[in-house]
């Protein structure tokens, strides 16, 4: 069986976008951490821009679909953490250069 690589998850994981802002997950830098066990399961660390985000729930069921159609995907586990709280320091330069073009100040 192959298994994916912690990149092609995270690319996988950039169709995930947070509703509220126009930026997949990835490029926001809520993605914390990607284990990818032998058996098929992935394990993805993430958090979100805020505690309490009304759409955890449509975003772990996204990030779970996007992973689950890579090859060697067996199960998909997304658990939020909050520590370390996630600011705007933790996004890529192609997610602030995104932000910027919807009028965010980053």
């Amino acid at each position: 069986m192959t298994l994916p690589t912690e990149d092609q998850v995270r690319e996988a994981l950039k169709v995930v976008k947070d509703p509220e802002i126009p930026v997949n997950v990835v490029d926001l830098g809520l993605v914390y951490g990607v284990e990818i066990l032998e058996d098929g399961k992935v394990d993805i660390t993430m958090t979100l821009t805020s505690v309490g985000c009304p759409v955890q729930d449509l975003i772990r069921a996204d990030a779970e679909m996007a992973v689950s159609r890579l090859e060697g995907v067996n199960d998909v586990n997304v658990e939020f953490v909050w520590t370390p709280p996630w600011g705007p320091d933790k996004m890529t330069e192609d997610g602030k250069r995104q932000m910027r073009m919807f009028g965010f100040n980053v």
